[in-house]
């Protein structure tokens, strides 16, 4: 019998208090095993949204290791991220360049959690990052999603 591994995950930002929250929800044949969440101070929902794969990827390390498995982000940069930009960045350095050789190498945003992200996402191969469409009814991203909020809004003191 195979089983059926899948984490969606989610980032929330609020700008008034640049805070936000992060959550995933995993999921075994269809139901849910085990979900997390957290706050943090942060600049913009695009790092919030890579936290939320982050901890997702940390937590697979440490408890399901060897399974494959589908990881869930309603985030296309997250995506693209995953797949394409982060080999390019290791490649260079860890810096965004252009065609024109005498433009300045700009940093990349959030550059330590891609960095930590594409060692986990090397150590574990058999994690697939997949795209799923936001608040479209897929009960683990909408689950992550108010996870994701309810964390933002605890973080606003």
């Amino acid at each position: 019998m195979t089983f059926q591994f899948h984490i969606y995950a989610d980032g929330s930002f609020d700008a008034a208090t640049c805070s936000g929250g992060w959550a995933f929800v995993a999921y075994e044949n269809g139901r849910q095993m085990y979900a997390a969440s957290g706050k943090v101070v942060a600049t913009s929902n695009n790092t919030l949204e890579v936290l939320a794969v982050l901890n997702a990827i940390a937590w697979i390390a440490a408890q399901v290791p060897e399974r494959s498995i589908t990881l869930w982000t309603d985030a296309a940069h997250v995506i693209e991220g995953c797949r394409r930009w982060r080999a390019i960045w290791r490649t260079n350095g860890w810096k965004r360049i252009t065609p024109n050789p005498h433009a300045r190498r700009r940093p990349i945003p959030d550059m330590e959690i891609w960095q930590q992200l594409d060692t986990l996402l090397e150590r574990h191969p058999h994690v697939v990052v997949e795209w799923c469409k936001g608040h479209s009814g897929a009960r683990g991203n909408e689950l992550a999603d108010i996870l994701a909020r309810n964390a933002t809004r605890s973080a606003v003191t």
